[in-house]
């Protein structure tokens, strides 16, 4: 079993990975300050455009239409709050232009426990930035930024449900902080599921073999046509580098949870209060774990039970109810179909709201 792992400027921190083999380590792309460079361009385009499309376009081309929206992000995390260590200690991380009103895209581990955020744009100009508001289920946050309409350049959220193995893409950060730092490969997979900060899981990521290192967390995944595909935060890894297998949580997770920040709204998920394990059975989610007091077992699942169908939806994986719960609303009635001891079965489940 490889062990996930946030890694910043001075610490580590373990997170259990079901369903990997044995080895590496999954690592969050954020790392020390180092030497900068600067470079620089970009289209502002609306939020609303599909992601993918056979554009045409070069490594160059896509680079000149979204660096400008590209942000490096420096945080001095406070003593006891940080995951960065030490009092007073730094670690830089990146992100990209939302909005015309200022607002950031990057990683909630980049910014957790910060006492300072530090916004470095294209052109080397500096703007102290705000946390508006975070996820931790999703891995996101939102950083306000008070700058001139000038140096703001929203980037597209794409569709990454449109995605598909061996599109090509780029991801523009500041990995060991060479900021304005582009990197290409293609997509190597989808439908991966990453482990969130506080270890729920991301569905729907994107696998990438563009190379990503510590510092490019939170920087955008983009794709052929210069749209933001996903978020870069995690690598999979021997050595802490990157060994070309990194991951991005997707756009439309992106959109439908930064939207929810900006308008000053509290992110709640959807709960069903059990641990799975794909191995339990070859037909569906098998129970491992079902927490006291919460849905499933007011629902009267038990450890052993194989779901198979959730909503409606044929459930042949972890991965596929850890989609169909995300996809729903707290407080939303279900039935769920499982098998125990040989035999189906039919209940109902209202789901909850995920604990933090």
């Amino acid at each position: 079993m490889r062990s996930r792992a946030l890694l910043t400027a001075a610490a580590a921190f373990a997170l259990a990975a079901a369903g990997a083999g044995a080895g590496a380590g999954l690592y969050a792309a954020i790392g020390p300050e180092k030497t900068k460079t600067v470079v620089q361009e970009t289209t502002t385009v609306d939020h609303s455009q599909p992601a993918t499309a056979a554009s045409g376009l070069s490594i160059n081309a896509i680079y000149q239409r979204t660096y400008q929206g590209v942000v490096d992000l420096t945080v001095t995390g406070d003593q006891g709050l940080s995951p960065f260590g030490g009092a007073d200690s730094r670690a830089e991380g990146s992100g990209f232009v939302y909005d015309e009103q200022g607002n950031i895209v990057t990683n909630q581990h980049v910014v957790a426990g910060a006492s300072s955020i530090t916004v470095k744009f294209w052109n080397g100009k500096t703007y102290t930035g705000e946390v508006v508001g975070s996820d931790s289920s999703t891995d996101l946050a939102v950083v306000h930024v008070s700058a001139p309409s000038s140096l703001l350049h929203p980037l597209t959220l794409g569709d990454s449900d449109a995605v598909q193995v061996g599109d090509a893409v780029i991801a523009i950060g500041s990995p060991f902080g060479l900021e304005g730092t582009a990197t290409s490969g293609i997509v190597s997979a989808v439908h991966r599921s990453m482990q969130a900060p506080n270890r729920f899981i991301i569905p729907n990521s994107i696998q990438t073999d563009a190379p990503i290192n510590h510092g490019n967390s939170g920087g955008p995944l983009i794709d052929g046509a210069g749209r933001v595909i996903g978020v870069n935060a995690q690598i999979q890894s021997d050595s802490g580098g990157n060994d070309g297998v990194g991951f991005a949580i997707p756009s439309n997770t992106v959109k439908s949870v930064v939207s929810q920040i900006v308008a000053g709204k509290t992110v709640a998920h959807a709960y069903l209060g059990i641990r799975v394990e794909d191995s339990l059975s070859p037909q569906g989610a098998g129970v491992v774990d079902v927490v006291q007091d919460a849905p499933a077992d007011r629902a009267g699942l038990q450890p052993g039970d194989v779901i198979v169908k959730l909503g409606g939806t044929t459930i042949s994986s972890g991965d596929d109810l850890s989609s169909v719960i995300d996809s729903k609303r707290p407080g939303q009635t279900l039935s769920v179909t499982y098998v125990r001891d040989g035999k189906q079965h039919t209940t109902t489940v209202k789901l909850g709201t995920r604990p933090s």
